[in-house]
């Protein structure tokens, strides 16, 4: 049975955003990786980190509830629960000495850990 999801376009809501570096990043991870060919990006928070709250990414299939954006030609599924912490945010890739990875920008993060991978509500 396949999973149901729900679609929402990213114009009609104030939802997750990601920036040129964070596509092409991501297409990039889809076309070196077969096994990522036929997923989306999740993004998802989940408890823990220094600061309450983590972000996670992965290449994952639709679940039952998942919110589905498009973000030109690439897909991102959010979880519900994981969409309220992350309403407004801004998803980019960042490359430099320090670190490589994606970074939030989240409006509605209180405090944020001094690493910017965890926060808390």
């Amino acid at each position: 049975m396949e999973a149901r999801s729900e679609v929402v376009d990213p114009s009609q809501l104030q939802t997750v955003q990601l920036t040129d570096n964070a596509l092409n990043k991501t297409r990039n991870f889809i076309a070196s990786k077969p096994e990522h060919q036929d997923k989306a990006l999740r993004i998802y928070i989940q408890g823990g980190g220094c600061s309450g709250f983590s972000y996670n990414f992965m290449f994952d299939e639709k679940r039952d509830g998942d919110i589905v954006l498009h973000e030109s030609d690439v897909s991102v599924i959010i979880d519900k629960m994981s969409l309220e912490y992350l309403k407004g945010s801004t998803v980019d890739y960042v490359e430099d000495f320090t670190k490589s990875g994606f970074e939030v920008k989240n409006p509605n993060a209180k405090t944020t850990c001094g690493c910017g991978e965890s926060f808390s509500v």
